[in-house]
C-alpha cells in the first residue's frame, strides 16, 4: 500500500474513532491534513474575533516546512495511536 493510499484510508477511518478526541487532537489532525494536502499556509489569517479560524490557522502555519509525506506520515500515525486508544 502506498503513503497516499494509506494516508486516505486513515482519513477514511477518522470518521469511525469509537470516541470524539479533544480539540487539541482536532487540530492536529486538521493541521496535518492541510499540510498534506494543500501545502504551506495559502490564506490569510483570520480576523480578529475568529477564535475557531485563529486556531486552525495557527494550528496550520505551525507546520510550515513540513514535506508532504512527513505530514502523511504524522496523520496515519495519530489516527492509529486514536484507534488503539
Amino acid at each position: 500500500m502506498t503513503l497516499d493510499e494509506k494516508f486516505n484510508a486513515a482519513k477514511e477511518k477518522v470518521h469511525h474513532l469509537p470516541k470524539k478526541p479533544s480539540n487539541e487532537v482536532l487540530l492536529n489532525l486538521y493541521s496535518l491534513n492541510k499540510q498534506a494536502t494543500v501545502g504551506e499556509v495559502n490564506v490569510e489569517a483570520p480576523k480578529m474575533f475568529d477564535f475557531i479560524g485563529a486556531a486552525k490557522y495557527n494550528a496550520w502555519k505551525s507546520r510550515a516546512g513540513m514535506s508532504k509525506e512527513e505530514a502523511m506520515s504524522q496523520y496515519i500515525a495519530l489516527v492509529e495511536k486514536l484507534i488503539e486508544a
